[in-house]
């Protein structure tokens, strides 16, 4: 044994009774000249939490801390969180410093022992111990020689250094080449580690390969196996249009499909009726009906059960299915018959739910619309657009607007929350550089389509909810308290009314009192984060936001996974009256599910922000009306009002004062000259620095005339 393991021993031994260093070294018999060492060793150990000094000096051995297991992320200052599964509230988070995270990566299961309880950042200061489990070994970067040696500098804020790479020679790798890394040693505070290449994917920069990094760096599976493919295609060879066998017959219904103008699939189609006598709506949702060419248990289920969802990139789209069904077979295709399950919904003038009719059916779509195509309708139902539509379409949608903002208005009365987040949408060349971005409008074509689609989910639920049939639904918990403490204690400083602990109709009048200021974003994204997330689950909750109890997916089987066993169970109740379920089978479903749909989201914002990014990368010196999105004391964080990219303003930039950061009012004040920065400001911001390989952005104020104290913007 070593010297520190020879001391840790004798600490730790029963019986061993506090002593002064000097007895300790006699006791393990050190000689003289091993005193250096001993004291070396000595001092990390207490300085590392195991070991203590006590009374008159004597060393004692640490006490013993709990061990927890939970999740590691790497922070952007080297030190790392853990957050720690909490079955009463939210999860704990313990803070570990740099030189304790031994060689943890962001997203690894790790065992850690807490060394101090509650900081003011954390629960608690602790160390890992363990790695228990790798969230992966594989890592995107770039490739780059120096010195002779070669190295992968890995995307993001994964490892502060980069990391040396084995046989780099053998995937004929060349410098600035994006690169998947296979990991061999993972680095430590004192080691840059090794890996191999095991796939070179092309030019950094090169907009398809940046989208691939971003695949290869979440693990996305982005190929079908041949035996899947097969399957599909056999599944095709046997559909016909004219076989309607067991299945109600709408092909004579008036049917409309309204989707983004590049949508490829198309699994939600509509219709519209009032009855003239008793003024009843009828609202009938007609969904792709997938679960008819996907068996159970074989190859197509397999694999879309794994992807959990489809993946939406800039420019490209990962599916859960094979295209020969994700567009063709399911895909509700203008003037083509298609399988679909069908949600016949009745409801009164006002908007009330009165009964509810499912069927296996078919359809044949009469009007593919794009949503800009149903706004510039509704805008102007004597224009040369509408006049090209059959009147009693153009008379539907008119209808369908109308019936949406009753829908609405009921669901807000019982306190849904309208969080108003706008995607940003990506501009291309004809070459598929990005030359643009914009905020995705919200407007009453888009409305209608999740106002129909939202009562479709809710009907389904209700209906299995009545019949006490377990399913896997949509749940969105009640938020912490605690959270919402701190929700109200900011709104305040933003000078909005509002109690300690809001309620659900609180919440919902913020929204909209600050949904047309410029603290919107900032408020609506504060929220956003004092919720808790919604996941899928067979256990009986509410959908908090939507302020649903019964909700479920049901209406986008191609492209999430938990719609399709919605669609099954469905089936089997139209056909048997009767529906089996495994509820332990679901909630493992639904854990697997929520993982990939996150996954998802995350692939999806990084490829957005990659693009952003490598536009502004040549732009630098651009000039942006933004509103302040976050306030720190390192600096504050700002977001352009009309293009959609977010960057920090350091501290040190701002060299006309010196900042104190006021956490409680979210605002940077200078002392001497009274400029102010504070969370929904408006201000105008300098782009000066792109780094993609970390994925940041960094601005400076472009010009003067900031707020003062008392002063807002």
């Amino acid at each position: 044994m070593d010297i520190t393991e020879r001391i840790l021993s004798a600490l730790n031994k029963k019986g061993y009774q506090p002593m002064s260093a000097k007895a300790l070294a006699r006791k393990l018999g050190l000689e003289e000249t091993a005193n250096r060492e001993f004291r070396k060793a000595l001092k990390e150990l207490i300085r590392t939490g195991k070991a203590q000094v006590g009374h008159n000096d004597t060393i004692r051995p640490a006490p013993s801390t709990p061990k927890l297991k939970g999740t590691f992320k790497r922070l952007a200052s080297g030190d790392g969180i853990v957050r720690v599964p909490n079955p009463d509230g939210p999860p704990h988070e313990y803070r570990v410093p740099d030189h304790a995270v031994l060689d943890a990566v962001t997203g690894d299961e790790v065992e850690i022992a807490v060394r101090k309880k509650s900081t003011a950042s954390a629960d608690g200061q602790a160390e890992v111990r363990q790695i228990v489990k790798r969230a992966t070994r594989q890592f995107v970067g770039t490739y780059f020689e120096r010195d002779g040696s070669a190295f992968v500098r890995v995307d993001g804020q994964i490892f502060s250094h980069s990391v040396a790479v084995a046989d780099a020679g053998v995937k004929n790798a060349k410098a600035k080449d994006k690169v998947v890394l296979e990991m061999i040693r993972f680095p430590t505070a004192m080691d840059r580690g090794e890996g191999a290449i095991v796939e070179v994917l092309g030019r950094s920069g090169d907009p398809k390969v940046d989208t691939t990094s971003v695949v290869r760096a979440l693990g996305i599976p982005d190929q079908f196996p041949d035996a899947v493919l097969d399957e599909a295609r056999s599944q095709a060879a046997k559909f016909r249009e004219d076989d309607l066998t067991g299945r109600t017959d709408f092909t004579q219904q008036l049917v409309v499909t309204i989707d983004p103008v590049d949508a490829k699939d198309f699994d939600d189609a509509v219709s519209l009726t009032r009855d003239a006598k008793t003024g009843h709506w009828e609202l009938t949702v007609h969904i792709a009906d997938v679960s008819h060419f996907v068996v159970p248990g074989g190859s197509l289920d397999r694999e879309a059960r794994e992807r959990g969802t489809s993946v939406y990139l800039p420019q490209r789209v990962i599916p859960m299915f094979p295209e020969i069904i994700s567009n063709g077979l399911a895909s509700l295709q203008e003037g083509k018959v298609r399988y679909v399950q069908t949600a016949q919904m009745e409801f009164t003038a006002e908007g009330e739910p009165v009964g509810a009719n499912f069927a296996r059916g078919a359809i044949r779509n009469r009007k593919r619309f794009t949503y800009e195509q149903v706004q510039a309708i509704l805008q102007d139902q004597d224009g040369e657009l509408a006049k090209s539509v059959a009147p009693e379409i153009v008379r539907m949608l008119v209808d369908m607007r109308g019936f949406a903002n009753v829908l609405r208005t009921r669901r807000s009365k019982r306190g849904s929350l309208e969080m108003s987040m706008p995607a940003a949408v990506l501009e291309y060349d004809d070459k598929g550089h990005v030359n643009g971005a914009h905020f995705a409008v919200q407007d009453d074509s888009h409305r209608l389509i999740e106002d129909f689609m939202l009562a479709a989910n809710e009907a389904v639920a209700t209906h299995f909810d009545s019949k006490k049939i377990p399913f896997l639904r949509r749940v969105h918990p009640a938020p912490d308290l605690k959270k919402l403490e701190v929700f109200a204690s900011f709104v305040r400083t933003l000078e909005y009314k509002v109690p300690r602990r809001p309620g659900r109709h609180d919440l919902q009048r913020i929204l909209e009192e600050s949904a047309k200021t410029s603290e919107r974003h900032a408020v609506h994204y504060a929220m956003l984060r004092s919720l808790k997330q919604a996941k899928y689950s067979p256990d009986e909750d509410e959908h908090y936001a939507l302020a649903s109890t019964h909700y479920c997916h049901f209406t986008s089987p191609i492209r999430r996974y938990p719609d399709l066993t919605i669609h099954r169970q469905l089936a089997q109740w139209i056909e048997k009256g009767k529906v089996r379920s495994d509820e332990q089978e679901l909630r493992n479903l639904g854990e697997h599910c929520s993982k990939t749909e996150r996954r998802a989201e995350s692939a999806e914002r990084e490829a957005v922000k990659l693009r952003l990014l490598l536009y502004l990368s040549d732009r630098i010196g651009m000039i942006l009306d933004a509103v302040i999105t976050g306030v720190a004391e390192y600096g504050f964080f700002a977001q352009g009002k009309e293009f959609p990219a977010e960057g920090m303003v350091h501290v040190s930039s701002l060299g006309d004062d010196y900042y104190q950061y006021d956490p409680d009012g979210h605002v940077l004040e200078g002392r001497r000259q009274g400029h102010r920065y504070r969370l929904g400001d408006a201000v105008r911001v300098e782009v000066v620095r792109v780094d993609l390989q970390r994925r940041q952005l960094d601005f400076r104020v472009a010009g003067r005339g900031m707020p003062k104290r008392g002063e807002r913007r």
